[in-house]
């Protein structure tokens, strides 16, 4: 496993950008207070970076580093639909759970979104509550708040 960390750009409510990938891609993205893993980068996570500074300096709205999340195969669908969902937009878990057949995914859609080990890349913070509020970040409501202001 190779681990890299970013500096967040100011203001962000934390202060590193954790990457981990394998052979094959990125496997976690994750937003970090302090460095807990011994740097050893490899062509994935050095892309990776290379990719997210552009998006925060915005010259990016698309990733094209290699992902390999880990999850189950329902799980890989919701983050699959996840990356369609285009820079500057907002769904709801309903429009998820409905990209995916059925409005009754929305609960699982919900624990899918909450588990999605690549975030930013795999944009669950566009997904908003069915009123269009902030709801269910695993990284925090300030960084997904964060993340819609800097795609307006």
């Amino acid at each position: 496993m190779y681990h890299q960390y970013l500096a967040s750009p100011e203001k962000f409510p934390k202060p590193w950008i954790h990457i981990a990938a394998d052979d094959v891609g990125i496997t976690s993205l994750y937003f970090v207070d302090e460095k807990t893993e011994k740097e050893q980068k490899n062509v994935h996570s050095k892309l990776c970076a290379k990719e997210l500074k552009e998006y925060f300096s915005h010259k990016r709205k698309f990733f094209t580093v290699t992902l390999n999340p880990q999850g189950t195969e329902f799980q890989k669908k919701v983050w699959q639909h996840l990356s369609d969902i285009p820079y500057g937009e907002r769904w709801s878990y309903k429009d998820l759970a409905l990209k995916l057949g059925s409005v009754n995914y929305c609960r699982a859609v919900g624990m899918a979104n909450s588990r999605n080990p690549i975030s930013l890349i795999v944009p669950c913070h566009r997904v908003l509550g069915h009123d269009g509020k902030l709801v269910g970040y695993t990284g925090g409501l300030d960084i997904k708040g964060w993340l819609l202001n800097h795609e307006k």
